[in-house]
Parts: C-alpha cells; sequence; structure tokens
C-alpha cells in the first residue's frame, strides 16, 4: 500500500507522514526542490520533488500510488501577492485530485480548515452543518481554502471520486519549524512577547492527534463527507496562561479591543510590503479574533472513533520543541520539563 503525502515536510503533513510509516505505509512525499526537508530526516519515504501549479509534477508524484492525503496549502494570514495563495490552494488543489482519479487512487484524504466553516454568534460550538458562505470569509487563506474546499467537493460528486475532507481546528505541537501563525503564538508567548491578548477563542488540538485523524478518515470516513479534527475549546486568556503555568512564568496582560489595534496591524502590514518582510500582526488575523473560534469534533467522534488528548499535552510537547531546538533559548528548558 502506497500513499502520497503532499506538504509532507510541514507541520501537519510531516505528523501525517510518521502515522501512515507506523500503520505499514509505503509513502511517497511531494515536496518543492529547495524546501526545508528536515522533518523527513531519518524516515524512510520516496521523495518525489514537484509543485501544485506544476501539473506535470503532480501526475509524476500520484503515479503507482494507492492513496492520496493532500495536506499542502499555502497558510499564511498575510501574502503580498494573494494570486499565489488561489494558484496553490485552488487551482492546485483542483489539479492534483484530477491527476489522482486518472491515476486510479482508490482513496484520498484531502486536508481543509475550519476557517471554511461558519462560526455560532453566541460563540458556541460549530460543527460541519454550521452555515457558511464565501461572503463571510476573513483574508485570503479563508477565501482560498473555502474556494478549494467547494471545488473539491464538486469534482468528488461529479465524478463519484473517493475523497473524504477533514477541517483540521489549531494544531500545535512538535516540528513546527516555521513556525506556523498559530506555533508562531506559542513561541511568541513562551518568549515574553505577549503582553497583551484580545476577547477571543480557539480549538487547540495536539498535532499527532490531528493526524491521526487523517487515518482514521482513510479507514472509516464515508466519501464527500467532511469531519472536524479537533481538540479543546480555549479563550485566548486561558491558551497564554496555560503556556505561562508550563514554562514557570507569572505574566500580568491587558485585555486590548480589537479595534484598538487594527490601525497597528494595518501600519505593520504597510511597513512589512516595503521591507519585504512578513508583518507579526495581520489586519486579517485581528477581525478574525474578534469572534470565539470554537467547535466540535463530535461527528469525527462518533464515526472515525477519533480522540484528542488534554491541550495542555499540545502545549507542552510545542515548547520542548521549540527549546530544544533553539528558538526561545533564554527560557529555562528545566521548567519546561518538569511541569
Amino acid at each position: 500500500m502506497k500513499s502520497l503525502v503532499t506538504g509532507a515536510n510541514g507541520f501537519v503533513g510531516s505528523a501525517v507522514v510518521r502515522c501512515l510509516l507506523t500503520a505499514g505505509h509505503e509513502v511517497r512525499c511531494l515536496v518543492r526542490p529547495g524546501s526545508d526537508r528536515r522533518n523527513l530526516d531519518k524516515l524512510t519515504v520516496e521523495i518525489s520533488e514537484g509543485d501544485l501549479r506544476d501539473t506535470a509534477s503532480l501526475q509524476r508524484a500520484v503515479a503507482g500510488c494507492d492513496n492520496l492525503f493532500h495536506v499542502a496549502a499555502d497558510y499564511r494570514l498575510w501574502v503580498p501577492d494573494p494570486e499565489t495563495m488561489y494558484d496553490i490552494n485552488v487551482r492546485g488543489t483542483q489539479a492534483l485530485i484530477l491527476a489522482a482519479a486518472e491515476a486510479g487512487m482508490k482513496r484520498m484524504i484531502y486536508t481543509s480548515s475550519v476557517a471554511t466553516l461558519g462560526l455560532n454568534p453566541d460563540g458556541t460550538p460549530a460543527n460541519e452543518e454550521t452555515p457558511s458562505s464565501l461572503a463571510v470569509m476573513t483574508g485570503h487563506y479563508k477565501c482560498s481554502k473555502f474556494l478549494a474546499e467547494q471545488a473539491v467537493q464538486q469534482l468528488t460528486d461529479e465524478h463519484k471520486l473517493p475523497v473524504v475532507i477533514v477541517n483540521p481546528t489549531t494544531p500545535i505541537g512538535p516540528r513546527d519549524i516555521k513556525p506556523t501563525p498559530t506555533g508562531r503564538m506559542v513561541l511568541d508567548t513562551l518568549c515574553g512577547r505577549m503582553p497583551a491578548y484580545m476577547n477571543t477563542g480557539l480549538n487547540v488540538a495536539h498535532v499527532d492527534d490531528i493526524a491521526q485523524g487523517h487515518l482514521l478518515a482513510y479507514a472509516h470516513g464515508r466519501a464527500g463527507e467532511r469531519y472536524i479534527l479537533g481538540g479543546e475549546n480555549m479563550t485566548l486568556l486561558q491558551i497564554l496562561q496555560t503556556i505561562d503555568k508550563i514554562s514557570g512564568q507569572q505574566v500580568k496582560r491587558i485585555k486590548l479591543p480589537a479595534n484598538l489595534i487594527l490601525p497597528l496591524a494595518w501600519m505593520m502590514e504597510k511597513t512589512a510590503m516595503i521591507a519585504g518582510t512578513e508583518p507579526r500582526v495581520t489586519v486579517d488575523s485581528v477581525r478574525m479574533a474578534k469572534k470565539k473560534m470554537f467547535f466540535s469534533c463530535e461527528k469525527a467522534t462518533r464515526e472515525l472513533g477519533y480522540q484528542y488528548r488534554p491541550a495542555v499535552e499540545a502545549f507542552r510537547d510545542a515548547m520542548s520543541w521549540f527549546q530544544d531546538n533553539g528558538y526561545c533559548s533564554e527560557v529555562s528548558i528545566r521548567s519546561l520539563r518538569q511541569a
């Protein structure tokens, strides 16, 4: 049994690769030429170089594989050239699914995001059926993932493809090399760079639980269905206090209204455009923070047998990995290991 994993050297993708290897799959990894492959070090995998914008490379990658785990995505909350994100997340996904179908793949798992789902105005956990639309998507990342999921659903319905969609929440854990926007939040808190917070919330899950959820979707998911892979719903303040407790810090923070931060985020984006760097705070991230992004993974639990560990374990593993790899040298690793 050979499975192709896109984005295999990334945060979630590499966790999926490890789960597949443990389950006895042969794994082919689609990675971009010149990409950082540290997450694949010492893993027995086959490398196929390519790009979601290069259809010929996708056709080479799918050849001879039985299953597809399409995890790759351009996950940034700010991009100087949004069209690149749509090329990768939407058009690249369409091309890959069609190539996999032509290759006769038996099973396809598409990694979408809870970013495509609706939210309940009262802050109660949303699920797979909570109404949503392109009009309520905030920013190019959410819009591109919404359009990509619609395209996958349409291809699945029209061609009767064996595609299952999974919608991960906020992955936290080891091997977040970039780090991702959510990993940066953990790192900034660990390193004392989060003096304030907004009244928002996230659903937090260990990256390895989300990866295992992909295999459960492969084994038990119904074609054409989507499943939220998540964990604990936590306010941002609860998240920051959990990280403080693990690291042994005592930090007093101030609560800031989102509208007060929006002008600062706008200025950071304008500066980033000139300097060619990425802003630490983006307009889209502030706008998203106006709502509590809480979700229920009851459907995945019921139909797939999905389970998740306490969020504190995800934070502890992420913080230890950041510390072990020199991301925040001023924090004592002893406090993390004794927590």
